[in-house]
């Protein structure tokens, strides 16, 4: 299948890979976006659940291993080209997951490899949906461990 002029929307999945107080962030390899800084994931494969995909994908891309804890949202990645036909179209379905093991390193898609501060991923000059999916999952991971606490 093409990636790119699809015939339907294409399914990925993003994840939020936190690590203490840093989040993942890959600089991407291949368009669209190629050499901007992303989250790690990919596409989703027949027969695979959201939370495998987003095991494998952080694995293939980072040489890492997660533990998928929640969904965070679903995002639209629409890219048109110059006569406003859909050159990709993604849902993207996001995931927040807590860093287990390894040390990253840019793995198939990735450029590069790298934990940051959630708080500047602003100044990256990624994609607009990027630091906003971040940030939720961020405050999504507080409400968890709040809630734990509490138990």
């Amino acid at each position: 299948m093409t990636r790119e002029y699809p015939k339907h929307p294409l399914v990925g999945v993003g994840v939020v890979v936190c690590r203490g107080g840093e989040v993942l962030l890959i600089r991407r390899a291949k368009a669209p976006r190629q050499g901007q800084w992303s989250l790690p994931g990919g596409l989703q494969e027949l027969g695979e659940t959201v939370f495998e995909c987003a095991r494998r994908e952080t694995r293939e891309e980072c040489g890492i291993e997660i533990e998928p804890l929640e969904v965070i949202g679903i995002v639209d990645a629409i890219t048109p080209d110059d006569q406003g036909r859909a050159r990709f179209h993604y849902t993207l379905i996001e995931v927040l997951a807590e860093w287990r093991s390894g040390e990253p390193k840019a793995g198939d898609d990735a450029m590069d490899v790298a934990w940051h501060d959630p708080a500047k991923v602003g100044e990256l000059g990624m994609w607009e949906q990027t630091p906003r999916i971040i940030a939720k999952g961020i405050a999504m991971r507080k409400a968890m461990r709040a809630t734990q606490r509490k138990e």
